[in-house]
């Protein structure tokens, strides 16, 4: 009996046409004439972590010898999720296809799963997206930045971050980074019991609670204001400071914080409030005396349009490698330059150095740049990544190789197996002090 809708008279509505022998999918046949025989013949993810946090990147290679590409698709918290998805599902949708029709197989692979975006979705298909980019430049002999337009800067001026339990900690770290050249830097300061999101706290710190590890945010909103009229102190009013709240308060904290900290003038405030809020941020960021940067979270484009253009934003956070890779970047930060938002990319060492790569291109290209987040990566992401960016003076400059100018060598990238749970163990004991789930 024929399914329904279906046409026995008619193969091209049978829905086996489409399998191999083994019932899984062939090589993809091209929806239109070549001007070449270029095609793509494998997809796999790689997993490596050099650091301890799980890297995921996408290795795209073609017929012609020693022509591949890599994407980064690294999505930490669920890295297993992503390769397997690369691996068992989008991957095989490029297999047999020219590997310029980039534009084509990111919409198809956004169609494909028909329930769409989300970080291991996102993260799959960025990995597979900026690959063929960076195929493009190496088929061009140009790094991918000149084929977004060239150069709108001659290098990218970045941030890192300082964080320690007590101010002075935290004051004498960034007195060193500044001494090494930085300009533009995060400031984090702990506190008692957990410690506020990126440096350490004092344990025990609420000792007379159901949970004396807690994180409170009433002392949060008395101890950053602190934090920054200290540092003015120490550095003046000409260094670049900002801060990430990491999704911890409400609308109305974030307000009250943002207030609190206009005297010290910073160059943004991060992820006031958590995702599920982000429908608020246009009244936030309207109260907010301080630039609001938000969008490392995002998995869907459509998310990332409607921050930008509703007036959710003054900074777009993306993760490139989880928004859909560069394709759908190159779009968003247009919208950018249209509106006035700026961008500051996430960039921290759950990226690799493939990602960072890609970041840059952007980065140097692109007009409405604003801050680019950083990482100094160890001696052994190094020798995995050939070629990773290395910051001078608080500068990255692009690779001037085609592609990327990131190799990845895959016998170094074995000595370093990636561990679960790593990031789940922390976010399981992110709690207030009477013992409730605090967004990580």
């Amino acid at each position: 009996m024929s399914a329904p809708n279906m046409d026995p008279a008619d193969p091209s509505t049978d829905p086996n046409r489409l399998l191999g022998a083994d019932g899984g999918l062939p090589e993809a046949q091209p929806p239109w004439p070549s001007r070449d025989r270029l095609r793509v013949t494998a997809v796999r993810a790689i997993v490596t972590a050099p650091e301890g946090l799980p890297l995921v990147v996408v290795r795209v290679e073609t017929n012609e010898p020693g022509l591949h590409g890599l994407g980064c698709a690294t999505f930490t918290q669920r890295y297993a999720a992503v390769a397997a998805a690369v691996d068992e599902h989008v991957g095989p949708l490029v297999v047999g296809r020219h590997p310029a029709d980039i534009e084509d197989i990111t919409r198809l692979i956004h169609y494909s799963s028909y329930w769409r975006n989300g970080p291991v979705l996102g993260n799959a298909l960025s990995g597979v997206d900026q690959a063929l980019w960076d195929i493009a430049g190496k088929r061009a002999g140009m790094p991918v930045h000149e084929l977004l337009g060239g150069r709108s800067r001659a290098a990218v001026e970045v941030y890192t971050h300082a964080a320690g339990p007590t101010v002075a900690e935290t004051l004498e770290q960034a007195e060193a980074l500044v001494q090494a050249g930085y300009r533009h830097l995060r400031l984090q300061v702990g506190g008692p019991g957990l410690g506020t999101y990126g440096a350490p706290g004092t344990r025990g710190g609420y000792p007379r609670s159901p949970h004396p590890d807690g994180w409170d945010v009433n002392q949060y909103l008395v101890a950053v204001p602190e934090l920054f009229a200290a540092a003015r102190e120490r550095f003046g009013p000409e260094l670049s400071l900002m801060h990430d709240v990491h999704s911890r308060l409400t609308p109305k904290q974030a307000v009250v914080l943002a207030r609190a900290l206009e005297p010290y003038r910073l160059s943004f405030l991060e992820d006031v409030v958590a995702p599920e809020h982000y429908d608020r941020l246009p009244e936030v960021r309207t109260a907010s005396p301080v630039p609001i940067a938000v969008g490392e979270q995002l998995g869907s484009v459509a998310d990332a349009v409607r921050l930008v253009r509703d007036g959710g934003v003054d900074l777009i956070r993306l993760h490139t490698s989880a928004i859909g890779g560069l394709t759908p970047t190159r779009k968003i930060v247009a919208l950018c330059e249209l509106l006035g938002v700026r961008t500051a990319f996430h960039s921290p060492g759950d990226i690799s150095p493939v990602g960072v790569a890609a970041n840059l291109a952007v980065d140097i290209s692109t007009p409405a740049f604003g801050y680019q987040e950083s990482h100094e990566y160890n001696e052994a992401t190094h020798e995995v990544f050939p070629g990773t960016p290395t910051v001078r003076d608080g500068y990255l400059y692009p690779s001037e190789l085609p592609g990327w100018g990131v190799d990845l060598d895959e016998k170094a990238a074995l000595r370093f197996p990636p561990v679960k749970f790593l990031h789940e163990r922390w976010a399981a004991g992110v709690r207030r002090p009477d013992g409730g789930l605090e967004a990580p």
